[in-house]
């Protein structure tokens, strides 16, 4: 099928409707956080409370995230990502009120920040599984699920765009007020397409098959979960790395997008190519390559940020660098479908976006520090040092792997959704 899978899929409204529904609630994703820290900057003047505001957001989606996906499990998507999506999207705009408004204090902001995030619905696990409804077959599925990784880059490439359009009408409050429209406005709307509908709840799911210990007492699950966490930490050292290095290179941190778009754009036509093929190996043994050959670029981004080196070679660099970016997502998605109960895959899922927001968290924190001390090259080479720890921990694991009897074929059929 190569490319032309993608578009066969798109083609099927039943396919397209809630895909394009979720990219647009997932936009916020990108938006929150980064509107969040103009807006605190500009009604505030403090880059700290900025910082502990984006910061505590992020801690609430990790939080939030696996409870939601079990929750969603149990009681089907529809019945859970309105309700949840309805009340983030409040908590934002209280946010967005109380950060213009210079009476309420400042402690007020990161609580409701907190709770907007512990809030956020889980929609990329959702969708993950709403892809199992709506295609049948296995390979058009790995396709859809390649076709998903790719949009969640092009929503970190678009977000920031539409975040810098919509400050150019000078209301500063603007962002958060369209983050909340899109993510109210997206669910709703994927809430209600029928693929989403046909998605099967399971309302034993937190009391079967060991109930909540199922998950977290698997060493296969633990060990993936332990993987994205060290990988992320580099990839959030990266992703603030970008910045100073575009203060040293281009001479603003504000030029940031030159250097973020061909990592994020090689990112995604890396996840489309992924998907494309008909892989014979295992997920397991893939991550361990793509994870590989992530560390070993980044190092070589080390060697083409350097003053001597033409700026024209480090975009290049940076571009191939994202070509491994999306594959090792969509490999740990199909390792979680492997390792997890069928009835529990939506909060495996979310266990994951947690793990790679927690240690994308992490490395943003540890790069702040790095590039305070050191500068963005040294903060590049921990990044790559991360990112291939993560790698010998994959190595380490394949034998884990290798032998765990997949846990989804414990259920029958009937019950995948």
């Amino acid at each position: 099928m190569g490319m032309s899978g993608y578009f066969a899929l798109l083609r099927d409204p039943v396919v397209a409707r809630p895909f394009v529904a979720s990219v647009v609630a997932r936009l916020p994703i990108a938006t929150a956080p980064l509107g969040l820290v103009l807006l605190v900057r500009t009604a505030r003047d403090n880059y700290t409370l900025a910082g502990i505001v984006t910061g505590l957001f992020a801690v609430g989606l990790a939080v939030g995230s696996p409870l939601w996906g079990r929750a969603m499990d149990r009681l089907g998507q529809p019945r859970v990502l309105v309700p949840s999506a309805t009340l983030s999207g409040l908590l934002l705009l209280l946010l967005t009120g109380a950060t213009v408004w210079p009476a309420v204090p400042a402690v007020v902001l990161p609580v409701l920040a907190l709770l907007a995030g512990a809030t956020f619905p889980p929609l990329s696990p959702a969708m993950r599984s709403t892809w199992r409804v709506v295609v049948a077959e296995e390979r058009s599925r790995r396709r859809g699920y390649a076709l998903d990784a790719a949009a969640v880059e092009t929503i970190f490439v678009g977000g920031p765009l539409l975040l810098s359009l919509l400050l150019l009408l000078g209301f500063a409050p603007l962002p958060l007020l369209v983050t909340t429209v899109l993510l109210v406005g997206g669910t709703l709307v994927y809430s209600r397409s029928p693929g989403v509908r046909r998605t099967v709840p399971h309302p034993g799911a937190a009391h079967a098959h060991g109930g909540g210990a199922v998950l977290l007492h698997s060493p296969g699950f633990v060990l993936l979960l332990a993987v994205m966490a060290v990988m992320s930490v580099g990839f959030g050292i990266l992703d603030v790395s970008m910045a100073g290095l575009a203060e040293h290179l281009l001479g603003s941190a504000d030029r940031l997008g030159v250097l973020f778009a061909p990592i994020a754009s090689g990112s995604a036509v890396g996840g489309l190519l992924y998907g494309s093929r008909d892989w014979r190996s295992p997920d397991r043994r893939r991550l361990l390559v793509t994870l590989t050959a992530f560390g070993v670029l980044l190092f070589s981004v080390v060697a083409g940020a350097g003053d001597d080196v033409p700026f024209a070679v480090l975009v290049v660099v940076l571009f191939l660098t994202g070509l491994t970016i999306s594959p090792n997502l969509i490999a740990a998605q199909g390792l979680v479908d492997l390792l997890a109960p069928a009835h529990r895959l939506g909060e495996a899922q979310a266990w994951l976006s947690t793990a790679i927001t927690a240690g994308a968290a992490v490395g943003n924190a540890v790069a702040g520090v790095l590039l305070d001390a050191a500068g963005a090259r040294t903060a590049l080479t921990v990044a790559a040092s991360a990112v291939l720890a993560g790698a010998v921990v994959c190595a380490a694991a394949q034998r884990t792997w290798a032998a765990q009897r997949p846990v989804a074929a414990t259920v029958p059929p009937g019950r995948v959704h």
